[in-house]
């Protein structure tokens, strides 16, 4: 009997089991919330007519996938174009016919990653169709990955091509990791920083955090190694799994996770014109 994907109703998070799984290790883990009324998985069949794809093409060759209605943390696919082969990291909740036409138009993919669980998204839908050569997550985050097979778990970083490099981060989940594109100068920084953004899409504050829902800060030991990472990586733009944060560069991150180091633990949000301040110099 084949194994067969299922989504977590309250989180989204993918599984691929006999049946409907017993629970969700991303509700039952601290940082996310179990879900009220109990526990529901979704088929395939149950999510395909639920839910409408978008993408949008900005600038420097990214192109950011999503749906709609919220389907759990709801995240966003980015894809990457390149002419020796695209790059997927993170992904949408799940991909309509359209958002797969979409990507095959665009060349498919060539390379698939992703920061950490909060973002895997339906990882597995894109590696059965598009059978990437490299499916790379960071070993300490290997155990959330049922619904996909990893291809090339790694330590400290790994380069996907020169100039597009994963770097291990921990922190918020123990198998945390960044991608760093040099060449277009983004950091995909997974759930490292939490960007808050208005209607507008305009920045407004920027937090770090253990667990966003919970405000469980990180200890001084994990932010210590977020610095220690983010020094040393070249970038004027942040992608959350959920935001597309131009303007948000390494001076302002590394601002952010000072504050946090200048006093007791905790999860501030700090505005964007505060750190702007701390940065002019």
């Amino acid at each position: 009997m084949p194994l067969k994907p299922y989504a977590c109703a309250n989180c989204g998070h993918w599984q691929r089991y006999f049946a409907a799984p017993p629970d969700c290790p991303v509700c039952t883990d601290t940082r996310n919330d179990l879900p009220e009324d109990g526990w529901r998985f979704l088929r395939v069949e149950e999510v395909r007519p639920m839910l409408k794809g978008h993408w949008r093409r900005l600038d420097r060759d990214l192109v950011a996938f999503s749906t709609t209605p919220p389907l759990g943390l709801n995240g966003t696919g980015w894809l990457l174009l390149h002419p020796d082969g695209n790059v997927a990291f993170e992904a949408a909740p799940f991909y309509t016919d359209e958002m797969l036409a979409e990507i095959d138009r665009l060349g498919g993919i060539r390379f698939l990653a992703a920061s950490h669980v909060h973002g895997y998204g339906a990882l597995w839908q894109l590696q059965d169709i598009f059978k990437p050569e490299v499916l790379a997550i960071q070993k300490e985050d290997l155990w959330l990955t049922k619904a996909f097979r990893v291809t090339w778990p790694y330590d400290d970083a790994l380069e996907l091509r020169p100039g597009l490099t994963l770097h291990h981060v921990g922190g918020h989940y123990e198998g945390q990791a960044v991608l760093h594109d040099a060449t277009r100068r983004i950091l995909f920084c997974g759930d490292a920083f939490k960007v808050d953004q208005d209607a507008e899409g305009h920045n407004t504050a920027v937090s770090t955090h253990k667990a966003f829902h919970k405000s469980i800060p990180l200890t001084p030991a994990e932010i210590r190694r977020y610095r220690a990472v983010i020094a040393g990586l070249d970038f004027d733009t942040v992608c959350t799994p959920f935001e597309h944060a131009p303007g948000i560069g390494r001076d302002i991150a590394l601002a952010v996770l000072d504050d946090q180091l200048g006093g007791p633990p905790g999860v501030r949000h700090i505005p964007i014109d505060e750190l702007l301040r701390r940065t002019a110099g």
